[in-house]
């Protein structure tokens, strides 16, 4: 069994190859040669009056390989002196995170890797958003406005210059030292034009692909922003507001979103980034939970990946028009495909650290 890290994923994984394993696993769907559970999480009150903690999950299977994806964390959802609403969150300290992916032969059993999840979460979310401008975007796309920028923008930027011939890319974020150090490391990293802007409507005006990539609860940019030509990627189910999905003419979202179950006091859906989540606490600890957003929330019945690739809908049909990807579903899957491609790499490679097997086995029945 391997134990895989952020560095060795980083030296084995390229943008290109994440996109085009997500796309072949996406597209065994249908057939039932792959397989997913959306993500669920659990919520439990924590040691800080303004927070919880939030354990979450998602699983899939494909071509020989099950995944599941965990992740630890301690949330809060602060308002900043400007009224700014955004999610954040950690495991032990401020600057620490614990998300794990495993893996397990779906042949015989094995348990085949623990791999760090950082550097390939940041690649499969991007890479989602890539594909999507592969298949909405104009043909001739040069220009990206992309409002954040933390480690996901990289990533989706990264993946955008996969997809079309990106030339330029300005971005905002509200910390002009952040916005300006990630505009000169993207510029030496892709070949491009970047430029650091002072507002949100600077970033968007006048680009052909937007992108909203942050932990806002709450749209980060205006409806009539929009200009005829655009598509639209997202990070957080939150960022765009309701406004601006009516205005999108085409609307395709990635695969299936979160599980329906039953609302009631214990198990809620959209609360904060969670699309379902079990809960439990006191009322009095519960009331520490943010309310559902009033913007876009995770999206409607949008026709899927599987669809648009089929042929089942069609995507964009003239320049003009306003295309949108919700970039969510199929989570589980993109762990078992990219994490398998990955492990396979891996392996090949002679990378990783070895460590026994038998440390994973037993011989009482479960």
């Amino acid at each position: 069994m391997l134990i895989i890290d952020n560095e060795t994923v980083a030296n084995l994984l390229s943008m290109a190859e994440c996109m085009d394993t997500l796309e072949q696993a996406f597209r065994q769907i249908p057939s039932g040669r792959a397989i997913h559970r959306p993500r669920l999480d659990m919520y439990v009150p924590c040691g800080r009056e303004d927070g919880y903690y939030r354990w979450g999950t998602m699983e899939g299977a494909n071509d020989g390989v099950f995944a599941i994806r965990m992740k630890s964390d301690v949330i809060t959802w602060p308002r900043d002196a400007g009224g700014a609403w955004r999610e954040n969150k950690y495991c032990m300290r401020p600057g620490t995170y614990c998300g794990l992916i495993m893996l397990f032969s779906t042949d015989n059993g094995e348990p085949l890797a623990i791999i760090n999840d950082g550097v390939l979460q940041h690649m499969r979310v991007g890479a989602g958003a890539g594909i999507g401008a592969r298949h909405l975007a104009r043909k001739n796309a040069g220009s990206v406005g992309m409002l954040g920028s933390g480690g996901m923008a990289r990533a989706f930027l990264e993946a955008f210059c996969v997809a079309r011939p990106i030339r330029l890319v300005k971005v905002y974020s509200p910390s002009a030292r952040n916005r300006q150090r990630y505009a000169a490391e993207m510029s030496a990293r892709l070949g491009i034009e970047a430029v650091a802007v002072d507002s949100a409507r600077e970033a968007v005006r006048g680009v052909d692909i937007l992108s909203t990539c942050t932990d806002s609860m709450s749209p980060t940019f205006e409806a009539d922003w929009l200009e005829p030509g655009m598509h639209v990627a997202m990070l957080g189910p939150a960022e765009i507001g309701r406004a601006a999905i009516a205005r999108f003419d085409v609307k395709i979202r990635q695969g299936a979103g979160g599980l329906k179950l039953a609302e009631s006091e214990r198990v809620r859906a959209e609360i904060g980034h969670s699309p379902m989540a079990y809960i439990a606490g006191t009322t009095q600890e519960m009331s520490r939970l943010p309310p559902r957003t009033p913007s876009g929330g995770f999206g409607g019945d949008y026709p899927d990946y599987c669809d648009l690739v089929s042929g089942k809908v069609p995507g964009r049909t003239r320049d003009e028009q306003i295309t949108f990807y919700h970039n969510m579903g199929n989570q589980g899957l993109q762990f078992s495909s990219v994490g398998g491609l990955v492990y396979r790499k891996a392996v090949e490679a002679g990378m990783g650290r070895e460590i026994p097997t038998e440390w994973f086995l037993q011989d009482i029945r479960d």
